[in-house]
């Protein structure tokens, strides 16, 4: 596989183009990004201010320094009962370690199972050597074990979950999830679980697949800063998994870009062990949201709604005889409104847009009565 035939990320394209018509002085209302509104919490900031004026802007380890490992091994076994010790902590922001992952566990076994609709998982999967394999959610866009364990074999390396899910909005149940895990220890199969919007959840309780092992083995967890505390660009986040899991992981940031920033390492520390009151301020910020975009929704005709129990997007599926892409293109060109086409997200997300309600309330009404006169006038 050669970088030049693997797709660019959807997101971003739509972004640039956005960035695009800004810089000409074009008015674009986007509810394609998934940012947090928020500004990082000041105190996070001056952490990594004052860790820069004392000088601490030099190489570090390339698992991270220690007062991040104990950070991340303190949260994890206090937060989501993974029973995890600093040998299984790498210091690495979630997207990038999704391919890490991925290359960690690549060998014998060539495929991934990975989910449709889902985020953006092949991409990293073929960079990896691996072949991906998407498994099909229910109509409703909850996840079902039965489709996964039915496509379990000996090829298999690993299955990816997301809870809660990009772009759906939805959570993994408990009794699934111990279900998977039976399944993939019966096998010698990989979990990788991203959990990057594990504090972002509204009608359930998340819960840590992770959690079920005396040790970390056959379970990577994926864990990221960047929407629990409004970090996006601070490129902070922490992976769990078996050590030699890890030192492959470790391996591919020593041959990359050879470790993070000490400075950002320090904040993220201190945001791990005292962040929890900006958490619980940002998540009740997005449950009103959620509520109104539910509300919103519910009253365009043309469109179908699913439950959001987490992360802050909705997916709804529309009436409209229209590929997704022309329909994002067209709001873009018409309206100035960007989402982001279902089909982005795997073949079952045709016939989807996401619509992400990260932004202002003011943005999100613009976008969702631009999506309305559009539906209408598509009629």
């Amino acid at each position: 596989m050669f970088i030049s035939e693997l797709e660019g990320s959807p997101s971003l394209e739509v972004v640039n183009t956005v960035l695009q018509k800004l810089a000409r002085g074009e008015k674009v209302t986007s509810l394609a990004i998934g940012e947090p509104i928020f500004k990082t919490p000041k105190e996070i900031i001056e952490v990594a201010y004052k860790s820069m004026n004392e000088g601490e802007t030099h190489y570090t380890s390339s698992y991270g320094i220690k007062d991040v490992r104990d950070a991340i091994v303190e949260k994890v076994n206090r937060k989501n009962n993974i029973k995890a010790t600093l040998e299984n902590t790498v210091f690495i922001t979630a997207k990038q370690s999704i391919y890490a992952a991925m290359m960690a566990i690549a060998g014998r076994r060539p495929k991934i199972l990975i989910p449709d609709p889902g985020y953006f998982y092949t991409e990293p999967a073929l960079l990896a050597g691996l072949t991906p394999v998407r498994y099909p959610l229910r109509s409703d866009l909850s996840f079902s074990i039965s489709n996964v364990t039915s496509m379990l074999d000996d090829k298999t390396a690993a299955v990816m979950i997301n809870s809660p899910g990009n772009p759906t909005g939805r959570i993994l149940d408990k009794k699934d999830l111990k279900e998977l895990y039976e399944a993939c220890k019966s096998k010698g199969i990989k979990i990788i679980s991203d959990e990057a919007y594990e504090d972002l959840v509204y009608e359930k309780e998340h819960f840590s697949i992770g959690s079920l092992e005396d040790h970390p083995d056959l379970v990577i967890t994926i864990f990221s800063l960047s929407k629990s505390y409004s970090m996006t660009g601070w490129r902070a986040g922490y992976t769990i998994a078996h050590r030699d899991v890890i030192t492959n992981i470790a391996r591919v940031i020593e041959h990359t870009y050879t470790c993070s920033p000490p400075f950002i390492q320090k904040a993220s520390a201190y945001a791990l062990r005292s962040g929890d009151r900006f958490i619980s301020e940002f998540r009740e910020d997005f449950r009103k949201k959620k509520i109104h975009v539910e509300k919103r929704l519910s009253e365009i005709g043309k469109l179908k709604t699913y439950p959001i129990e987490g992360a802050f997007y909705a997916f709804p599926s529309y009436e409209v005889k229209m590929k997704s892409e022309d329909l994002a293109k067209g709001l873009l060109d018409k309206y100035q409104v960007a989402v982001l086409p279902g089909i982005a997200f795997g073949k079952t997300g045709e016939g989807h847009i996401r619509i992400s309600f990260s932004g202002s309330l003011e943005a999100i009404d613009t976008g969702l009565d631009a999506i309305q006169m559009y539906l209408v006038s598509m009629s």
